[in-house]
């Protein structure tokens, strides 16, 4: 069973286009590992500039074994020098009972 992700990116000064590229591109390598579903991710922006996807794991194994597998703990890294990562509770628009965002 998939278990679906939300990832909150805070883009580091300056780094925000590369950011949005490395999250344009992240999930065909985790597909390529079979980590991650063919279900499209959701991306978007709040109204501070925090990128928020939304994906899906195949399934928590998954998810465990990404943390020791080479190619996902190097798009991790990648993703370390452009973002900082904020916990969903921390994001105003999630305070609200509907919230919305700038799809990207």
């Amino acid at each position: 069973m998939g278990s679906i992700s939300v990832a909150c990116y805070k883009p580091r000064p300056g780094c925000e286009a590369a950011l949005l590229e490395l999250v344009r591109n992240h999930l065909p390598p985790l597909r390529a590992q079979g980590l991650v579903t063919e279900r499209p991710s959701i991306v978007m922006r709040t109204a501070d500039g925090i990128i928020i996807e939304v994906f899906e794991w195949v399934s928590q194994e998954a998810i465990a074994g990404a943390h020791s597998n080479p190619a996902v703990i190097d798009l991790w890294k990648r993703f370390e020098a452009v973002c900082t990562y904020e916990t969903p509770s921390n994001i105003p628009e999630f305070q609200k009972m509907f919230s919305h965002f700038e799809p990207i």
